[in-house]
């Protein structure tokens, strides 16, 4: 069975300031999002599944199903903030999405084999679909709990134009994740790259740190695992207007309670992405060359 891959295009993008998810940067008007769908039919995925809001489901549609229908297996759910377990309502002035790990279970009944899990607006290269479709490709029945995540340097992932959230992470000497941390505002510093605590203090960082980028990849009984999760994490932090409930914390937690393990897999691409809009003019540049290299076409949708 050919590995599902999941889009989560619902995030707000403030910092971006627009609907960067759709947002033009390849040479012939391509987005992000067209360049990880086009690597991952490469890679031998065999549908995909957009998380979008309800507000951008008709730019979606004119923008991405078109293009895609007839290439690949396509469908969307949304990520809605009144979409929570039974008994939990939403908070009085709550505006912000519930984060990644809510958005991921939005798909719960729409993939029923292996899938990864990608962020819209980063690019990952397409050596690191391969690796993930190979690995999820490898799992058989008694390896249900046996995920994996695409690893990356922190040095490799940094925007010059503001701070950036990741995942910082460890593993052991079989490149099993022992551990992940979710940093959410590491920036350069005088001192290198370090994450500016609530408090104001500074956590140093190493270059090489490797973090996540949500290039994750689970089985179906990722749903089961961390609906239970998101439902004790909305019991604590309900009240707290601004709280996520993101990947790496339920990673994290799987793995600190022995319910699954999670593979850390390499890749030689690089990653980039559109954090902020003075982003963009690099991720240009950056597709055009890898465009006249010839790892992509000149147009990817011909």
């Amino acid at each position: 069975m050919k590995p599902t891959l999941l889009v989560m295009a619902a995030g707000m993008g403030s910092r971006y300031g627009s609907l960067k998810q759709i947002d033009p940067v390849g040479p012939s008007g391509e987005t992000i999002i067209d360049y990880s769908v086009f690597d991952a039919i490469r890679a031998g995925f065999g549908k995909v599944v957009f998380i979008i809001r309800k507000d951008i489901e008709t730019d979606f549609r004119e923008v991405f199903l078109s293009k895609l229908i007839g290439r690949i297996e396509v469908d969307y759910v949304f990520q809605e903030l009144n979409n929570l377990p039974t008994g939990i309502v939403v908070p009085e002035g709550r505006v912000k999405p519930w984060g990644t790990g809510h958005a991921i279970l939005m798909a719960k009944d729409k993939i029923n084999e292996p899938f990864a899990a990608i962020n819209a607006d980063d690019f990952y290269g397409a050596g690191a679909f391969k690796v993930m479709a190979d690995y999820l490709g490898s799992l058989k029945g008694n390896n249900e709990t046996d995920y994996a995540m695409v690893g990356y340097y922190l040095s490799n992932t940094m925007s010059t134009y503001g701070s950036v959230s990741r995942g910082i992470c460890q593993k052991d000497t079989n490149d099993w994740l022992t551990n992940v941390v979710e940093r959410t505002k590491i920036q350069f510093t005088g001192d290198g790259i370090a994450d500016i605590q609530q408090d104001g203090t500074t956590l140093q960082l190493n270059t090489n740190d490797i973090v996540s980028m949500n290039f994750w990849g689970f089985t179906p009984e990722y749903f089961r695992q961390t609906e239970s999760l998101f439902t004790s994490y909305l019991e604590a932090n309900i009240m707290d207007l601004k709280s996520e409930f993101y990947v790496p914390l339920a990673v994290d937690m799987l793995i600190q309670s022995k319910k699954a393990r999670v593979k850390v897999l390499h890749s030689n691409d690089r990653w980039f992405g559109v954090t902020y809009k003075e982003d963009k003019p690099l991720v240009i540049r950056k597709l055009d060359q890898l465009t006249r290299e010839g790892i992509y076409p000149e147009k990817l949708w011909s």
